[in-house]
Protein backbone atom coordinates (compact mmCIF):
# COMPACT_ATOMS: atom_id res chain seq x y z
CA UNK A 1 0.00 0.00 0.00
CA UNK A 2 1.51 3.65 -0.92
CA UNK A 3 0.44 6.09 1.43
CA UNK A 4 0.90 9.68 -0.04
CA UNK A 5 -0.88 13.15 1.26
CA UNK A 6 -3.22 15.10 -0.91
CA UNK A 7 -1.52 18.09 -2.47
CA UNK A 8 -3.49 20.09 -1.01
CA UNK A 9 -2.77 18.99 2.52
CA UNK A 10 0.97 19.59 1.07
CA UNK A 11 0.52 23.41 -0.59
CA UNK A 12 -1.52 24.07 2.85
CA UNK A 13 1.27 22.87 5.12
CA UNK A 14 3.67 24.66 3.08
CA UNK A 15 1.59 28.04 3.34
CA UNK A 16 2.04 27.81 6.77
CA UNK A 17 6.11 27.08 7.02
CA UNK A 18 6.33 30.00 4.44
CA UNK A 19 4.59 32.37 7.06
CA UNK A 20 6.09 31.63 9.60
CA UNK A 21 9.54 31.49 7.97
CA UNK A 22 9.47 35.26 7.14
CA UNK A 23 8.04 35.63 10.93
CA UNK A 24 11.73 35.57 12.98
CA UNK A 25 10.80 33.18 15.43
CA UNK A 26 13.43 32.75 17.49
CA UNK A 27 12.83 36.26 18.54
CA UNK A 28 9.18 35.52 18.98
CA UNK A 29 10.18 32.85 21.44
CA UNK A 30 12.34 34.80 23.40
CA UNK A 31 10.34 37.77 23.65
CA UNK A 32 7.63 35.35 25.03
CA UNK A 33 9.92 33.64 27.62
CA UNK A 34 10.37 37.60 28.67
CA UNK A 35 7.08 37.73 29.58
CA UNK A 36 5.93 39.45 25.99
CA UNK A 37 3.34 37.23 24.83
CA UNK A 38 1.94 40.27 21.94
CA UNK A 39 4.59 38.60 18.82
CA UNK A 40 3.56 35.35 19.56
CA UNK A 41 0.33 35.88 20.10
CA UNK A 42 0.38 38.50 16.73
CA UNK A 43 2.16 34.62 14.67
CA UNK A 44 -0.70 32.29 15.80
CA UNK A 45 -3.13 35.30 14.88
CA UNK A 46 -1.80 34.61 11.59
CA UNK A 47 -1.63 30.97 11.83
CA UNK A 48 -5.00 30.93 12.64
CA UNK A 49 -5.89 33.33 9.11
CA UNK A 50 -5.02 30.06 7.29
CA UNK A 51 -7.14 28.14 8.69
CA UNK A 52 -5.20 25.96 10.98
CA UNK A 53 -7.15 26.71 14.14
CA UNK A 54 -10.23 25.68 12.37
CA UNK A 55 -9.37 22.21 11.09
CA UNK A 56 -11.00 19.99 13.20
CA UNK A 57 -14.02 22.24 13.94
CA UNK A 58 -17.14 21.66 12.29
CA UNK A 59 -18.22 23.08 9.46
CA UNK A 60 -21.35 23.90 10.67
CA UNK A 61 -19.46 26.04 13.41
CA UNK A 62 -17.36 28.21 10.91
CA UNK A 63 -14.49 25.38 10.98
CA UNK A 64 -12.98 23.24 8.00
CA UNK A 65 -14.60 19.58 9.19
CA UNK A 66 -11.21 18.31 8.36
CA UNK A 67 -9.69 15.43 9.85
CA UNK A 68 -6.44 14.92 12.08
CA UNK A 69 -4.60 14.29 8.92
CA UNK A 70 -4.49 17.49 8.10
CA UNK A 71 -4.54 18.54 11.65
CA UNK A 72 -0.84 16.62 11.66
CA UNK A 73 0.26 17.86 8.42
CA UNK A 74 -0.23 21.41 10.48
CA UNK A 75 1.24 20.79 13.91
CA UNK A 76 4.45 19.41 12.61
CA UNK A 77 5.28 22.29 10.60
CA UNK A 78 4.23 24.83 13.58
CA UNK A 79 6.63 22.12 15.81
CA UNK A 80 9.13 22.54 13.28
CA UNK A 81 9.09 26.66 13.87
CA UNK A 82 8.89 25.94 17.45
CA UNK A 83 5.64 27.97 17.58
CA UNK A 84 4.62 28.82 21.53
CA UNK A 85 1.96 28.80 22.97
CA UNK A 86 -1.04 26.03 24.12
CA UNK A 87 -0.96 24.95 20.14
CA UNK A 88 -1.89 21.48 20.10
CA UNK A 89 -4.30 22.17 22.72
CA UNK A 90 -6.25 24.62 20.63
CA UNK A 91 -6.18 23.35 17.15
CA UNK A 92 -6.76 19.00 18.48
CA UNK A 93 -8.36 18.95 21.93
CA UNK A 94 -10.42 21.75 22.15
CA UNK A 95 -12.52 21.48 19.32
CA UNK A 96 -13.38 18.07 20.39
CA UNK A 97 -14.53 19.93 23.80
CA UNK A 98 -16.40 21.99 21.84
CA UNK A 99 -18.09 19.09 19.92
CA UNK A 100 -19.09 17.72 23.36
CA UNK A 101 -20.48 20.83 24.40
CA UNK A 102 -23.24 20.92 21.52
CA UNK A 103 -26.06 20.89 24.10
CA UNK A 104 -25.15 24.01 25.30
CA UNK A 105 -26.83 26.55 24.00
CA UNK A 106 -22.78 28.67 24.08
CA UNK A 107 -21.62 25.58 22.45
CA UNK A 108 -21.51 27.56 18.48
CA UNK A 109 -19.89 30.53 20.03
CA UNK A 110 -16.87 28.03 21.89
CA UNK A 111 -16.61 26.25 18.51
CA UNK A 112 -16.52 29.49 16.56
CA UNK A 113 -14.21 31.30 18.69
CA UNK A 114 -12.06 28.40 18.81
CA UNK A 115 -12.24 28.24 14.71
CA UNK A 116 -11.10 32.11 14.47
CA UNK A 117 -7.94 31.60 16.96
CA UNK A 118 -9.26 31.78 20.51
CA UNK A 119 -6.19 29.84 22.46
CA UNK A 120 -7.49 27.23 24.75
CA UNK A 121 -5.69 25.07 27.15
CA UNK A 122 -6.50 21.58 28.62
CA UNK A 123 -5.44 19.82 31.68
CA UNK A 124 -6.17 15.99 31.77
CA UNK A 125 -4.82 15.10 35.64
CA UNK A 126 -3.35 11.81 35.60
CA UNK A 127 -2.23 11.76 32.32
CA UNK A 128 -1.33 15.88 31.53
CA UNK A 129 -2.19 17.38 34.62
CA UNK A 130 -0.82 20.65 33.83
CA UNK A 131 -2.14 23.14 31.35
CA UNK A 132 0.20 25.24 29.19
CA UNK A 133 0.29 28.96 28.93
CA UNK A 134 -3.33 29.75 30.62
CA UNK A 135 -2.37 33.74 30.64
CA UNK A 136 -2.89 33.66 27.16
CA UNK A 137 -5.66 31.49 26.57
CA UNK A 138 -9.87 32.36 26.19
CA UNK A 139 -10.43 29.26 27.98
CA UNK A 140 -9.23 26.43 30.42
CA UNK A 141 -10.22 23.31 31.16
CA UNK A 142 -9.96 20.13 32.83
CA UNK A 143 -10.93 16.70 31.62
CA UNK A 144 -11.36 13.89 34.13
CA UNK A 145 -13.45 10.83 34.26
CA UNK A 146 -14.96 11.57 30.86
CA UNK A 147 -16.10 14.43 32.06
CA UNK A 148 -14.68 17.78 31.47
CA UNK A 149 -15.14 21.22 33.75
CA UNK A 150 -14.52 24.77 33.47
CA UNK A 151 -11.14 25.31 35.15
CA UNK A 152 -9.25 28.49 37.11
CA UNK A 153 -5.66 28.41 36.75
CA UNK A 154 -3.85 27.65 39.89
CA UNK A 155 0.00 28.60 40.60
CA UNK A 156 1.85 29.53 37.95
CA UNK A 157 4.94 27.26 37.00
CA UNK A 158 8.11 27.38 35.20
CA UNK A 159 8.74 24.93 32.53
CA UNK A 160 12.21 23.54 31.41
CA UNK A 161 11.44 25.45 28.42
CA UNK A 162 11.58 29.18 29.34
CA UNK A 163 8.79 30.07 26.96
CA UNK A 164 6.36 28.20 28.28
CA UNK A 165 4.82 28.48 31.65
CA UNK A 166 2.20 25.65 33.57
CA UNK A 167 -0.70 25.14 35.60
CA UNK A 168 -2.15 22.77 37.38
CA UNK A 169 -6.07 24.17 37.30
CA UNK A 170 -8.73 24.20 39.90
CA UNK A 171 -11.59 22.40 38.09
CA UNK A 172 -14.79 24.10 38.76
CA UNK A 173 -18.48 23.44 36.97
CA UNK A 174 -19.17 20.65 35.24
CA UNK A 175 -19.52 21.28 31.28
CA UNK A 176 -20.27 18.41 29.27
CA UNK A 177 -19.39 14.65 28.80
CA UNK A 178 -16.50 13.67 26.98
CA UNK A 179 -14.50 10.99 26.29
CA UNK A 180 -11.14 11.21 28.15
CA UNK A 181 -9.93 8.29 25.74
CA UNK A 182 -10.33 10.33 22.64
CA UNK A 183 -8.96 14.13 24.14
CA UNK A 184 -5.77 11.69 25.16
CA UNK A 185 -5.73 10.58 21.85
CA UNK A 186 -5.93 14.45 19.84
CA UNK A 187 -3.64 15.55 22.74
CA UNK A 188 -1.18 12.67 22.18
CA UNK A 189 -1.25 12.62 18.34
CA UNK A 190 -1.19 16.89 18.00
CA UNK A 191 2.55 16.12 20.51
CA UNK A 192 4.07 13.57 18.13
CA UNK A 193 3.71 16.26 15.47
CA UNK A 194 5.23 18.89 17.36
CA UNK A 195 8.13 16.77 18.08
CA UNK A 196 8.68 15.68 14.84
CA UNK A 197 9.06 18.83 13.73
CA UNK A 198 10.77 19.68 16.65
CA UNK A 199 13.18 16.56 15.57
CA UNK A 200 13.16 17.81 11.99
CA UNK A 201 14.66 20.97 12.56
CA UNK A 202 17.32 20.42 14.63
CA UNK A 203 18.48 17.88 12.48
CA UNK A 204 18.83 20.40 9.71
CA UNK A 205 20.45 22.77 12.63
CA UNK A 206 22.80 19.98 12.98
CA UNK A 207 23.98 19.11 8.81
CA UNK A 208 24.10 22.66 8.25
CA UNK A 209 26.34 23.43 11.43
CA UNK A 210 28.59 20.18 10.59
CA UNK A 211 28.99 22.29 7.05
CA UNK A 212 30.64 25.38 8.35
CA UNK A 213 32.56 24.16 11.24
CA UNK A 214 36.28 23.05 11.21
CA UNK A 215 38.12 21.30 13.93
CA UNK A 216 42.08 20.61 13.05
CA UNK A 217 41.34 22.52 9.79
CA UNK A 218 39.16 20.05 8.98
CA UNK A 219 34.83 19.99 8.20
CA UNK A 220 33.41 18.14 11.47
CA UNK A 221 31.27 16.91 8.70
CA UNK A 222 33.58 14.96 7.15
CA UNK A 223 34.28 13.06 10.49
CA UNK A 224 32.59 9.31 9.49
CA UNK A 225 31.71 8.96 13.38
CA UNK A 226 29.39 12.49 13.00
CA UNK A 227 28.00 11.66 9.66
CA UNK A 228 26.55 8.04 11.31
CA UNK A 229 24.87 10.08 13.89
CA UNK A 230 23.17 12.21 11.52
CA UNK A 231 21.87 9.45 9.70
CA UNK A 232 20.69 7.55 13.02
CA UNK A 233 18.96 10.66 13.31
CA UNK A 234 17.39 10.77 10.14
CA UNK A 235 16.35 7.12 9.74
CA UNK A 236 14.36 7.30 13.54
CA UNK A 237 12.62 9.93 12.88
CA UNK A 238 11.80 8.95 8.86
CA UNK A 239 10.69 5.39 10.51
CA UNK A 240 8.67 7.33 13.01
CA UNK A 241 7.12 9.37 10.13
CA UNK A 242 4.31 5.87 9.37
CA UNK A 243 3.79 5.77 12.49
CA UNK A 244 2.67 9.24 13.10
CA UNK A 245 0.47 9.30 10.03
CA UNK A 246 -0.87 5.69 11.24
CA UNK A 247 -1.84 7.50 13.42
CA UNK A 248 -3.61 10.02 12.38
CA UNK A 249 -6.04 7.81 9.92
CA UNK A 250 -6.69 5.54 13.24
CA UNK A 251 -8.45 8.75 14.66
CA UNK A 252 -9.86 10.06 11.32
CA UNK A 253 -11.33 6.13 10.47
CA UNK A 254 -12.81 5.58 13.86
CA UNK A 255 -14.30 9.07 14.58
CA UNK A 256 -16.86 7.57 17.23
CA UNK A 257 -14.66 4.82 18.74
CA UNK A 258 -11.73 5.87 20.23
CA UNK A 259 -10.26 3.18 21.56
CA UNK A 260 -9.51 1.82 18.14
CA UNK A 261 -7.32 4.33 17.82
CA UNK A 262 -5.29 4.23 20.90
CA UNK A 263 -2.72 1.48 19.90
CA UNK A 264 -1.41 3.48 16.74
CA UNK A 265 -1.64 6.34 18.49
CA UNK A 266 0.30 5.83 21.52
CA UNK A 267 2.59 3.42 19.44
CA UNK A 268 3.73 7.12 16.87
CA UNK A 269 3.74 9.22 20.32
CA UNK A 270 6.14 6.78 21.75
CA UNK A 271 8.60 6.69 18.61
CA UNK A 272 7.88 10.12 18.33
CA UNK A 273 9.11 11.27 20.70
CA UNK A 274 12.20 9.14 21.14
CA UNK A 275 13.47 10.21 17.46
CA UNK A 276 13.17 13.73 18.60
CA UNK A 277 15.16 13.59 22.07
CA UNK A 278 17.71 11.66 20.03
CA UNK A 279 18.09 14.42 17.68
CA UNK A 280 18.13 16.55 20.28
CA UNK A 281 20.85 15.13 22.33
CA UNK A 282 22.57 15.08 18.68
CA UNK A 283 22.46 18.08 18.30
CA UNK A 284 23.87 19.27 21.19
CA UNK A 285 26.64 17.11 21.00
CA UNK A 286 27.44 18.27 17.66
CA UNK A 287 26.98 22.06 18.69
CA UNK A 288 29.22 21.66 21.37
CA UNK A 289 29.39 24.00 24.43
CA UNK A 290 27.81 26.60 22.18
CA UNK A 291 24.56 25.22 22.10
CA UNK A 292 24.10 25.46 25.95
CA UNK A 293 24.54 29.04 25.48
CA UNK A 294 21.27 30.84 25.71
CA UNK A 295 22.34 33.31 22.68
CA UNK A 296 21.99 30.29 20.26
CA UNK A 297 19.65 29.29 18.57
CA UNK A 298 19.41 25.83 18.98
CA UNK A 299 18.32 25.89 22.76
CA UNK A 300 14.99 27.05 22.05
CA UNK A 301 14.12 23.77 19.80
CA UNK A 302 15.97 21.71 22.92
CA UNK A 303 13.91 23.01 25.89
CA UNK A 304 10.83 22.91 23.92
CA UNK A 305 11.49 19.02 22.99
CA UNK A 306 12.36 18.22 26.52
CA UNK A 307 8.95 19.87 27.97
CA UNK A 308 6.93 17.60 25.41
CA UNK A 309 8.18 14.54 26.64
CA UNK A 310 6.00 14.39 29.33
CA UNK A 311 3.10 16.52 27.47
CA UNK A 312 -0.10 14.40 27.68
CA UNK A 313 1.27 11.35 28.80
CA UNK A 314 4.80 10.05 29.91
CA UNK A 315 6.43 7.23 27.39
CA UNK A 316 6.37 4.70 30.50
CA UNK A 317 2.24 5.37 29.82
CA UNK A 318 2.03 5.36 25.85
CA UNK A 319 4.10 2.46 26.17
CA UNK A 320 1.41 0.49 28.74
CA UNK A 321 -1.65 1.82 26.11
CA UNK A 322 0.12 -0.14 23.01
CA UNK A 323 0.67 -3.24 25.72
CA UNK A 324 -3.14 -3.17 27.07
CA UNK A 325 -4.21 -3.26 23.62
CA UNK A 326 -2.43 -5.94 22.64
CA UNK A 327 -3.60 -8.16 25.19
CA UNK A 328 -7.01 -7.09 24.59
CA UNK A 329 -6.59 -8.11 20.57
CA UNK A 330 -4.95 -11.06 22.25
CA UNK A 331 -7.69 -11.82 24.34
CA UNK A 332 -10.15 -11.34 21.28
CA UNK A 333 -8.65 -13.90 19.25
CA UNK A 334 -8.61 -16.68 21.28
CA UNK A 335 -12.40 -16.23 22.58
CA UNK A 336 -12.59 -15.72 18.38
CA UNK A 337 -10.83 -18.86 17.86
CA UNK A 338 -12.35 -20.92 20.87
CA UNK A 339 -15.96 -20.09 19.58
CA UNK A 340 -15.22 -21.34 16.32
CA UNK A 341 -13.84 -24.63 17.74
Amino acid sequence: MQFALDPEIIDFAGSIDSLLAKSDMPAVIRAWAAGDTAPGTAAWGRVAETGAAALLVDEASGGAGATAVEAVAALEVLGRHAVPGPVVETVMVAPRIAAALGGDSDAGDVAGEIAGGALASVAAPGVSPFAPDPHVTRYLWAVSDDEVFAAEAGETRRSVDRARTVTAPTAGARAAAVSTTDLINHGALGTAAQLQGLGQAMLTMSVDYAKQRKQYGKLIGEYQALKHQLAEVAIALEMARPLLWAGALAIAENPGDPDAAVRDVSAARVAVADAAYLSARTALQIHGAIGYTLEHDLGLWLTKTRALQTAWGTQSYHRGRVLDSLRVGSAASADAAGAAR
